[in-house]
């Protein structure tokens, strides 16, 4: 007999709010991890794996994002050889203003305060370097 699998691996998909019960859960006097595991039908390492994140505070990952304000502009037309170059804005008067001003290549620049979250900053970086 011979049995053939067709389509694509089908992986269950767990919601903040399924992974914080069952985190919940697994903290019940009494209870054991792989006991809910296997009740839930989830791996006791994944169990493990979201304790974790919820002791460092990032089991909600994707669940909860942070919106830091952004602006995103197209880099200037190239300035020809006999226009005059204008000159830049002095170190301090920049430093006073805190925008923070990141350019990433093919004309792509983000401009941040210099207050803004450092985790979101650094999503934000990593899906404009995917694009």
């Amino acid at each position: 007999m011979q049995v053939k699998v067709l389509g694509a691996e089908r992986r269950r998909r767990w919601s903040y709010d399924e992974k914080v019960r069952l985190v919940e859960e697994t903290l019940q006097a009494g209870e054991t991890v792989c006991g809910i595991a296997r009740r839930h039908g989830v791996a006791p390492s994944l169990l493990f794996t979201w304790r974790r994140q919820a002791r460092q505070g990032r089991l909600g990952g994707d669940a909860v994002p942070v919106l830091v304000p952004v602006e995103i502009t197209p880099a200037p037309a190239p300035i020809s050889i006999s226009a005059p170059q204008p000159a830049s804005s002095p170190p301090a008067q920049r430093a006073r203003t805190g925008i923070i001003e990141i350019e990433l290549g093919g004309g792509c620049r983000v401009r941040v305060d210099r207050d803004v979250d450092g985790e979101a900053l650094q999503r934000v970086l990593e899906l404009l370097r995917r694009r």
